[in-house]
């Protein structure tokens, strides 16, 4: 178990050494904790020196310097196996400094441990040198010792407390981050339900048996996203309504067990436990251009893709790769206004990756978003608009193409000048991964 104290706690040592000091006449007091050493056999403690009086013996003061050789480093877990009282010297070493530290916990000395149920906390320690302690005054200082093991194991299951909320903190960001991510990835291939039903509809006459199945397909599909769209607001809480649950912090921290957060969160999404492998790009986006046109033809778009033949190889996690291309296509379906284009272009090859570009005419992204694409809920300039957002899609997409060593390039305006004007600017992103060694 790590120690920690508080700054509270080392206010009362402090409190609890001027009763030593003004009451009781002390030359020396001291009061240590115990930290397991991590790498040290079971039952070996080490004494780290939390509050001393006077402070000019902080540099002098040590855990050899309570002339307990024997029993310096021992984790004790009886009362009974610690002495009471030391007049020891040691006189091996007659060094300076020795001397000194002699001289400091000289006189008369009695050493108590803080124990609390067989476990040692820590120690005090206090000496004078003018006169030795009588049984009363002893006392005192056992009720002394008495308090600061109360104080200190209260202390220390504040800072449990304290890392268990700490804890919980994480996991509950860490569950809300991948059930937005899950959410997100739901909405993609549930347009395109939508959408495949739609389009059934208008190619099946009246009369068709078929026509009640087409109908179907789109009245639950509408119901999944009026219920995604409700489960949305259920859910839709920020990191700043779990920081309003946190501990005051402390303004002391003597030793205290960390816990850290990972700087990304984590992804539980189609392929994300799979290996990767060598692959086409053209057989992981053939799929997606078929959603995707069907998608366009409702939405008044034209959707181009250049494909050519005869391309290499690419070394990637098919399914991760899907996610990736889905939410930037997406993302150009969505931004791109009626009448619009979009075109996918794939073969370009730069050290050793190839890429895809996906370039639209859209409205384009200022210059002060470029620099924050890929940030979760980002979505800058296009959060005043109306169109429906999360701002995950690309931080998803960035996360995911990282895993497979490859990077995602944004361009705004497009690129391809063959789709662009002046009035319709639009964006390009390219997706790169590396090409598979042959």
């Amino acid at each position: 178990m790590l120690m920690s104290a508080s700054s509270e706690f080392i206010a009362l040592c402090r409190e609890q050494m001027m009763l030593l000091v003004q009451g009781l006449g002390a030359s020396l007091s001291v009061v240590y904790l115990t930290q397991e050493l991590v790498e040290a056999p079971a039952n070996e403690a080490k004494l780290i020196p939390l509050v001393v009086y006077p402070e000019t013996a902080v540099g002098l003061l040590s855990t050899n310097a309570l002339a307990l050789p024997k029993l310096n480093q021992k984790f004790l877990t009886a009362a009974e196996e610690f002495p009471t009282r030391s007049n020891q010297r040691e006189t091996e070493n007659t060094t300076d400094s020795h001397s000194q530290q002699e001289y400091i916990l000289g006189g008369d000395q009695i050493v108590l441990p803080l124990i609390y149920e067989n476990m040692m906390m820590g120690l005090l320690v206090t000496a004078r040198q003018d006169r030795a302690w009588n049984e009363q005054e002893r006392t005192q200082v056992e009720h002394i010792a008495q308090t600061l093991t109360i104080a200190c194991i209260l202390d220390q299951r504040r800072s449990w407390l304290e890392l268990q909320l700490h804890q919980q903190q994480i996991l509950q960001e860490k569950q809300q981050d991948l059930l937005d991510s899950l959410l997100h990835q739901f909405r993609n291939p549930l347009t395109a339900l939508r959408t495949f039903g739609k389009l059934l509809m208008k190619r099946l006459r009246p009369g068709d048996t078929n026509r009640e199945v087409a109908e179907s397909i789109v009245r639950e599909s509408d119901r999944l996203q009026e219920l995604l769209k409700n489960f949305d607001e259920v859910v839709d809480f920020q990191p700043q309504d779990l920081a309003s649950l946190k501990l005051p912090q402390q303004k002391e921290v003597f030793v205290e067990a960390t816990v850290e957060k990972d700087s990304q969160p984590i992804l539980l999404l189609p392929g994300t436990g799979e290996k990767e492998a060598d692959c086409y790009l053209v057989d992981v986006l053939q799929p997606l251009l078929v959603s995707a046109q069907a998608i366009a033809q409702e939405r008044n778009l034209e959707l181009i893709a250049e494909i050519p033949p005869n391309l290499p190889l690419v070394h990637a996690n098919p399914k991760a790769l899907t996610e990736v291309l889905s939410n930037i296509i997406d993302n150009a379906l969505k931004y791109t206004p009626a009448g619009g284009k979009i075109l996918i272009q794939v073969g370009q090859q730069k050290d050793n990756f190839q890429g895809v570009a996906i370039s639209d005419t859209g409205p384009g992204i200022p210059p002060q978003d470029l620099e924050h694409l890929g940030e979760r809920r980002y979505r800058g300039i296009q959060a005043q608009t109306e169109i429906p957002g999360t701002g995950l899609g690309l931080s998803i997409a960035k996360q995911l193409i990282e895993q497979m060593h490859g990077k995602i390039e944004v361009f705004s305006p497009a690129l391809n000048s063959k789709i662009t004007s002046p009035q319709t600017p639009g964006t390009t992103f390219i997706v790169w991964l590396p090409i598979a060694n042959s």
